[in-house]
Order: C-alpha cells, then structure tokens, then sequence
C-alpha cells in the first residue's frame, strides 16, 4: 500500500497528558531526580506510539514497511521482468538509462504515481532473459521542474563502484547467477561483549587497500585467538571519499567495492559467525555526504527530498547533509536500510554514529554537556530523531532479540539505554566516551606521581545505573592523524629504535609496556559492561591514522595495520598481544562485564592504589612510578584462600616476575575499608593484580 503521508507531523493529534508509558515507573523509581520531566518522557512516548500506529494503519505494520527494499530500487521479476520504483517528489519526470539502451535518456519512463513516487516494468526479452543483465551500468535519469536534465545513482543501489581514474561511482546492477549462501546460525547475544573495532582496508601490513577476503582468511583467526567475540566494522556503507574513514556516505544500500564483491563481506560474515563471533555494522544514519551524482544530495534536482531544506538540512562541521526525520520516505529508507544490512549481510546488530547530533538541534555543537538535566530535555531536543531512533532500536529488538545496539552519544542523554517501554531510547550500550579522552589528558598533561587516582575512578565508574556502558581507553578517534595512539603517547619515537628484546630495555618502553597494560586492564575491569580495541591497538601499534589524501601525496604508508610486529618474536609488540589476550580470556572464564559494577575499596592517592572486587575477582593496582609496598592490606569482602590470576609484571607480557604466581594470599578476620576481611600482600611498583579465589578441596 502506498501511504498518502510524506510527512509525519509528530507534533498533530498528540495528547500526551493521560498516555500510559508502560515502564516508566521503574525509570523515575531510580532516578528521582528525572520526576520534574515525567511529561517529556510520556510526549516521546506518545510520539512514538502515534508514529507505529501510523505504519500499522497506512504500511501494513512495522515488518513490511521496513523491507521496501525488496519494492524500491531494481528488482528482477521470476518472469524475467524487471520493476523499478523511486521516491523523487521534486522531479518533473524519471526515466531509466544505462547500457541496456545505449544509455538512451527518455527511452524508459516511469509513471508517475501518489506522493512523489514513480514506477517502470521493463518486459522481459523474448526468450525470458532480462534485459539489464548483471555487471551492467545503469542510471536514474531526471527532468527538475526547471527542465534541467540530471542523472543520478538511485538511493537503493546495492552496488556501486568506482573505474580507475574516474572520481565519480558508477552504479552496477548486482544480480549473480549464484550468490553466497550461509552456511552458519548467527551466534547467541553475548552476555560479555568484547569488542574489536575494525576497518577493513587498513587490515594488513601492505601499502594498498585491504580486502574483505584477506580481513575473513588473516584478521578473524587473530581476533578469534584474542579472546573478541565482537566485530565493529567501520566503513562497510559505502563512501566515496576513502579518506572519510567511512562517514561521509553516498550509498547506503551498497557494501563499499573497494575492498571485493557483496559476496566477500557476507562470507566474512558467515565465517566470524561460525567462530561464535557477532559481528556489528558502524551505521551512519546521523547525515550523509554532500555529493550529488554518486550520492543522496539533491537526487530529485530539489535541496530537500531527503534532506530538511535551508540551512537545518546542513551540518555546519560536517559539511554534510542532515535528514528529515520527519519525513514518511525518510523514515522507510532508514529503517529498510537497517533491515537490509541484518537481512542481506547477516549483521547482528550496529554502533549507531553520529548519535549527539541526531538528538539535539544545535548538533551538539559548542556545546559542553555539563549533566544537568535541563540540557536534556526542551525545545534543543530534535523529537523527530528521536523518535525515529527510538523506533529503529525497537523495531530491530522486536524483530531480531539477540541483535545488539550500540549509541555514540557523548552528551550523557539520561535514559538513552533504557528500554522504549519505560520511555528511553531503547539502545543497549552507550559508547563511555569520557574514558579516552581522560586518559589522553592524563598522558599529556601531568607526571606519573601526580596522577589524580580519585579522579581516574570516577571517570571510569560515573556511568547511569542500569545503562550499560562500552567502555575503551582509546579507539579509532584516538588513532587518527593529529592524535597519538597510547602506545605513541607513552613510549613515541623509541618506538623506532627499543621495541627489540636485542636492544636494552629502557626507562621509556619499561613504563610504556607496564603502563599500557594496566591501562587497558582497569578500563576493561571497571569502566564499563561492554570493552572496545580498536584494530592493532592492543599490541601497542605505533604511529597514527592516515588515509592517502593529496595533503600527503597519497600515500598508504600509515593507513595499515602491521601485524607483523606481534608476530615477531624479537620485537616486544608480542607482550602487549600476550597480554591483551589472556586479559580477554579471563573476563571470558569470569565474566566481569555482565556482573554488577565494581565496589571500589581503596583509591589512595599518596601511594597511587586501586583496589576492587568484581565477578569474584580482586583487582590490585599500583600506579605509582617507583614505590613497591610491603605487607599492603587489600580489603576483600569473601574470605578464603587467593591465588594470582593475572600478573601484567609476569615475564611473558614483558615484566620483571616480582611476585612469585605461586603465593597462596589468605585472608584475615580484620576489616578493612568497609569490607569484613582483608589480606596483606606484596604490590610491586606500576603493577596491576588479579587474584582469584582457590576453593581448598
């Protein structure tokens, strides 16, 4: 059915003073201080339900009206006809032109139908073949009101790719006599989600673009031995501007040809799926490039059809263009988009991009979120986004239970991780953006005494109870040109000359190795419910990010990854991969990222110590430069016996063996820090500890 709406207007017919949102009672019960605000959450809510009984009376339901894809675009008929259909409310007339008819402008016309669609079947040949045949190149052809004559890719183009020597993308129509069928079930939700942030083009030591074949046969074993069972893959949605690291899109419905064919990803897909790994696609549904012939920007010659027009439909420091919401065709492509990708690909959930800016009018710009909750809620919060946002998570955890959403949100919106049924915005993790960025500042701007230890745990523990967090000590922002990785941060240019185990070990990559180790541990253990690693980092890649671009003469040189250095046993690079896979390996065997946060007993700031329990292990850290302790008393709330579990001083992770693995800690009836028992131990200088409990049978 082809709904007469092009607009919803979620402001009409909305009576939020008596709506019933089913939960929310259990958000304000835990947070009282969201009370004054009762009316903004039962609005959104009302919004939302108004806009999926709009779907249910006009589309026939959420489910069918998010599969358009299967309607829209080119589609080959089991006659052997093929069908097209196009939203274009702006054009004067739509026709179809490509090699199929020696790229005739007007021979193939759509029909204009209601509300700014058109449509076109083209019979098929007397023998039953169709007439545009697979690998052809094709084009939407349209005529503007101003009789201007433009050709564009259509929105819904499943594959695009782009000629040597030619800057824009040509659309292929992509229909294989044979096509990759899956061979395996999609995993179970993991109830510990360890993430491994990935690009594919940069996936290997080689000076050129990598591909999703050698990502499926050289990367998953490495992720599958590092203990990951999660897959972020950045820049799949296709870009034309390589260098956009994936966020500037011109085809959302095309998986990028720069690194292989569809086929390729699927079988990546298919072979991280049958190593028990999900794999989530970074979706960017926050604004789309700023192209025209290859992209969405302008495809119906107007400024608008996707797009708010005027100046509300560009972001100013994106330069990109910024969707309507609002509108009832945007709403179609953006959920289709999402079904798509899960349906076609077999992806399991997404990291939603971009989020900040869908909320807020002002983009999130010049803006320093300070928590108050004022900032919140109020005519600065876009509701058509959020809506739509809310819409999306429901929509996706309604149909796919174990699929997984994620939201780079660096406002702290409260309820965003609460489910749509209490008011929230239905996502599953929050990406906890303030924990990099403190370690970044922490690296740059203070000596190792006078770290501030009371203020790295909050910055790792502020998190909303009851919205899970991702936490990371750094990802592909921090990696990027301009910035330094932590291993850069830490140990910088005696990267290029002490990594060797030949060479002496100095002060530098001494504190670097120790430091980067406990870094990622304490992120890992208590900043959050979910961990991120972005691609190389967890064996200390050096240098940055940075993509062939004219600024540097195009160069490849540092937009890879160098595997190799793990590799080779002579390098220290293999400590930090030693160490970041038995890190991993050990939430695996205890699962700290599901348990309850962590109950912090000791942050003391003369001697640099941390000490906390969480999943029934207790974490000791000792940050301080040069300060070992004797007989230190550990508060610990279950007595019994201890034994190291983790030691980051152990000499196969590139440490000095201080501590003898097989001391037995026992406890004693001395309460200490709140706790009812303590142990005395020895804690030797920038060391992390993790000690298990030993059942004595």
């Amino acid at each position: 059915m082809d709904t007469g709406i092009n607009s919803v207007d979620m402001t009409e017919n909305v009576d939020d003073t008596d709506v019933v949102v089913p939960e929310l009672h259990k958000l304000l019960e835990q947070d009282s201080y969201l009370k004054p605000y009762k009316k903004d959450f039962q609005r959104r809510y009302a919004l939302f339900e108004e806009l999926l009984k709009k779907i249910e009376n006009c589309e026939g339901g959420l489910e069918k009206f998010s599969r358009s894809y299967q309607s829209f675009g080119i589609h080959t008929q089991p006659d052997g006809g093929i069908y097209c259909k196009e939203w274009a409310p702006g054009a004067e007339a739509v026709f179809l032109a490509g090699d199929f008819n020696d790229w005739n402008p007007f021979s193939h016309p759509y029909k204009k139908l209601d509300f700014g669609k058109w449509e076109l079947y083209i019979p098929p040949k007397e023998d039953k073949s169709s007439v545009i045949h697979h690998g052809s190149k094709l084009k939407v052809v349209i005529k503007t009101r101003s009789g201007e004559v433009i050709y564009r890719i259509s929105p819904w183009a499943k594959y695009v790719c782009q000629e040597e020597k030619k800057v824009v993308y040509d659309w292929v129509h992509w229909q294989p006599a044979e096509s990759y069928t899956r061979k395996y079930e999609r995993p179970r939700k993991p109830s510990s989600v360890r993430i491994y942030e990935s690009h594919v083009g940069i996936a290997s030591p080689e000076g050129k673009i990598a591909s999703y074949k050698n990502f499926t046969y050289n990367v998953l074993p490495k992720i599958k031995d590092l203990g990951y069972n999660c897959i972020q893959m950045m820049a799949v949605m296709e870009h034309a501007y390589y260098a956009s690291f994936g966020y500037q899109i011109t085809s959302f419905f095309a998986a990028s040809s720069r690194y292989g064919t569809p086929d390729d990803l699927k079988e990546l897909i298919d072979v991280a799926h049958s190593m028990g790994i999900t794999v989530l696609l970074d979706v960017v549904h926050s604004h789309a490039s700023k192209n025209s012939e290859d992209g969405l920007n302008q495809f119906d010659g107007t400024d608008a059809c996707f797009f708010h027009d005027g100046p509300r439909g560009t972001h100013d420091l994106w330069d990109s263009r910024l969707f309507d919401y609002s509108n009832w065709e945007v709403l179609r492509f953006l959920l289709s988009n999402l079904r798509w990708w899960i349906e076609e690909y077999g992806f399991d959930g997404f990291r939603f991009d971009g989020v900040t800016s869908m909320l807020y009018h002002h983009h999130g710009i010049g803006c320093g979120f300070t928590g108050d909750y004022n900032e919140y809620f109020g005519l600065q919060v876009d509701e058509d986004s959020l809506v739509y946002l809310m819409v999306a998570n429901y929509m996706i955890h309604s149909i796919y239970p174990d699929c997984i959403t994620i939201a780079e949100d660096v406002s702290g919106m409260p309820a965003l991780c609460c489910p749509v049924t209490q008011g929230g915005g239905g996502f599953d993790y929050r990406l906890a953006m303030a924990v990099p960025d403190k370690w970044i500042k922490i690296l740059k701007e203070f000596k190792d005494e006078d770290w501030n230890i009371g203020d790295i745990v909050h910055t790792l523990t502020n998190r909303r109870y009851n919205e899970k967090c991702i936490a990371y000590a750094e990802s592909h922002d921090q990696a990027l040109v301009g910035d330094k990785t932590l291993a850069f941060w830490l140990m910088d240019a005696e990267m290029y000359t002490n990594m060797s185990v030949i060479s002496p070990l100095t002060s530098v990559i001494d504190r670097g190795i120790q430091l980067h180790k406990m870094i990622r541990l304490i992120t890992h253990a208590l900043g959050g419910e979910g961990y991120l690693n972005f691609i190389g980092n967890e064996f200390g890649h050096p240098e940055w990010l940075d993509f062939p671009r004219k600024g540097n003469n195009e160069s490849f040189h540092y937009a890879r990854r160098q595997f190799h250095l793990a590799d080779d046993q002579i390098l220290r690079y293999r400590f930090l991969y030693a160490f970041d896979r038995d890190m991993n390996r050990l939430e695996e065997k205890f699962g700290w990222l599901s348990s309850p946060p962590a109950y912090v007993s000791t942050k003391h700031e003369g001697d640099k110590i941390i000490v906390f329990e969480r999943a029934n292990l207790l974490f000791i850290f000792n940050f301080h430069p040069y300060k070992s302790f004797t007989g230190y008393r550990i508060a610990v709330n279950t007595p019994g016996k201890y034994m190291i579990a983790l030691d980051t001083d152990s000499e196969q992770y590139g440490g000095h063996l201080r501590i003898n693995h097989r001391t037995e800690f026992f406890t004693e009836n001395v309460s200490y820090n709140n706790r009812y028992h303590s142990l005395l131990i020895y804690i030797p200088c920038r060391v992390a500890l993790v000690l298990h409990k030993v059942d004595n049978h």
